[in-house]
C-alpha cells in the first residue's frame, strides 16, 4: 500500500466487494447487524419500564364517614394503585417494612370533620416506602392526584369542601400520555448503533492481520484512502439497514410515534456512524487481535454511551466534572436527536447543535483512523 499510487475507483469496488462478500460468508456480521438489534430493541422495550402502573398501597380507614368512604372508593377505583384494606396500623406498618406494599394511606378518625369545617392540613397521611425513590414519588403523586380528582368532584356537590377551589390540569407536551417507553426505544436504538457500529468495523483489519491477508493488501498499489473506504462502505450500508429494521420495530410493534423526517434521520444516523465505524476501525488497526479489538470498543463505545448519554442518567444531575465529560461521548448528541426526531419532530435549534458536534466527532475519529493507519508490516 503506497502513498504514491492515485486513488482508484476501480480498486475501491473491488474491495469493497471483497468486504461484502466476507461479510455475507461471515453469519456472526449478519448475527450482529440483524439478530442483535432486534433482541436488544425487545429487551429495552419490553425490560425496561419507568411507569409504575399498579403499586401496591395499604388503605386505613379510621374515619367511618361517608365522605372517607367515598374517597376510598376513589383509591380502590385508580388504575394506578392496587390498594389493600388494613383493619389497623401495625400490621400495615409490618406489610411495607416486609415490602409487601410500597406505601400506605390513612383516613384519619376526624377526616370528614375537618373537611366539614375547612380546617388545615388535610387529614391524609401518606406513608411512602423511600428505600425505592422512584415508588415513593409515584405513591406520592398518585394519592394526590385522585385527592385532587376527589376533592373536585366533591366541590361541585356541596360547597363545604374548599380543598377543591382550585383546579390543577396537567398537560404533557410531545409525550401526553408520558408513557416512558416512548423516550426509552429511541434512546435504546442510539445504544443498539453504537454496539453494532463500533463492533462491526473493530473486526475487520484485525482480522485481515490474523489471517495474514493484510500483507497481501500492502504489496498491492492500494491506498490508505481505498483500504479505509472500502471497509467503512459496506459496513456503513449494513448499519443503515439495521437502523431502519429498528424504526420500524419501534413504530410498529412498540407503538412509538415518529414526528420527524426520515431523511433528518438518515443524515444523523449517518454522522453518528461516522464516529461509532470510526471507533472501530481505530480500535482494530491499534490492536491488530479481535478479540481485545471486540473487547476494547465495549469500554470505549457502549459503557460511555450507556452511562453518560443521557439515556439512563439525567446529566443534569451529574457532578460538573462528569457533565464536561459528556459533551465528548457522541452518543450524547445522537439520543438527543433521536429523542427529539421521534417525540417533537423538527426542533432547529436542538438538532442543529446535535448536527454541529455529530460532523466535528465523525471527523476527528474517522481523521484520527486514517492518520493511526499504519502502511508497514512493523
Amino acid at each position: 500500500m503506497t502513498d504514491g499510487a492515485s486513488f482508484s475507483v476501480r480498486r475501491l469496488l473491488a474491495l469493497c466487494r471483497k468486504e461484502s462478500l466476507q461479510i455475507v460468508r461471515d453469519p456472526s456480521s449478519i448475527i450482529i447487524a440483524f439478530v442483535l438489534p432486534i433482541a436488544l430493541l425487545m429487551i429495552y422495550g419490553y425490560g425496561v419500564n419507568l411507569d409504575a402502573s399498579r403499586v401496591r398501597v395499604g388503605v386505613l380507614i379510621e374515619d367511618s364517614g361517608a365522605q372517607a368512604t367515598r374517597f376510598a372508593a376513589v383509591l380502590a377505583a385508580s388504575p394506578y394503585l392496587e390498594t389493600h384494606r388494613y383493619a389497623a396500623r401495625e400490621p400495615m406498618v409490618a406489610a411495607l417494612r416486609s415490602g409487601a406494599i410500597r406505601g400506605y394511606v390513612v383516613l384519619q378518625s376526624d377526616f370528614g370533620t375537618r373537611l366539614a369545617a375547612g380546617r388545615s392540613p388535610a387529614p391524609v397521611e401518606v406513608v411512602a416506602d423511600g428505600a425505592e425513590p422512584n415508588t415513593a414519588n409515584f405513591v406520592a403523586s398518585y394519592v394526590q392526584g385522585i385527592w385532587a380528582t376527589w376533592a373536585g368532584q366533591e366541590a361541585a356537590q356541596s360547597a363545604s369542601v374548599r380543598a377543591g377551589s382550585i383546579n390543577v390540569i396537567a398537560r404533557y407536551w410531545f409525550n401526553p400520555a408520558a408513557v416512558s417507553r416512548n423516550f426509552i426505544v429511541p434512546g435504546s436504538i442510539a445504544l443498539i448503533m453504537t454496539i453494532i457500529g463500533a463492533m462491526l468495523t473493530s473486526l475487520v483489519i484485525a482480522r485481515e492481520w490474523e489471517r495474514g491477508t493484510m500483507e497481501a493488501l500492502l504489496s498491492t498499489p492500494v491506498t490508505r484512502t481505498e483500504l479505509l473506504l472500502s471497509k467503512i462502505l459496506p459496513y456503513y450500508v449494513l448499519a443503515i439497514a439495521s437502523m431502519l429494521l429498528c424504526v420500524a420495530l419501534a413504530v410498529t410493534v412498540f407503538a412509538v410515534p415518529f414526528r420527524g423526517s426520515l431523511l433528518l434521520l438518515l443524515l444523523y444516523t449517518s454522522l453518528f456512524l461516522g464516529s461509532a465505524l470510526g471507533i472501530g476501525l481505530l480500535l482494530s488497526t491499534v490492536t491488530r487481535n479481535q478479540f481485545n479489538a471486540a473487547q476494547a470498543s465495549l469500554n470505549v463505545a457502549f459503557l460511555p454511551a450507556t452511562m453518560l448519554s443521557g439515556f439512563v442518567y439525567e446529566i443534569a444531575s451529574m457532578p460538573a466534572p462528569l457533565r464536561a465529560v459528556t459533551y465528548l461521548i457522541p452518543a450524547r448528541y445522537f439520543v438527543n436527536a433521536l429523542q427529539t426526531l421521534f417525540q417533537a419532530g423538527f426542533v432547529g435549534r436542538i438538532l442543529l447543535e446535535d448536527l454541529v458536534f455529530l460532523t466535528a466527532s465523525a471527523a476527528f475519529f474517522l481523521g484520527l483512523t486514517a492518520l493511526k493507519t499504519r502502511r508497514r508490516l512493523d
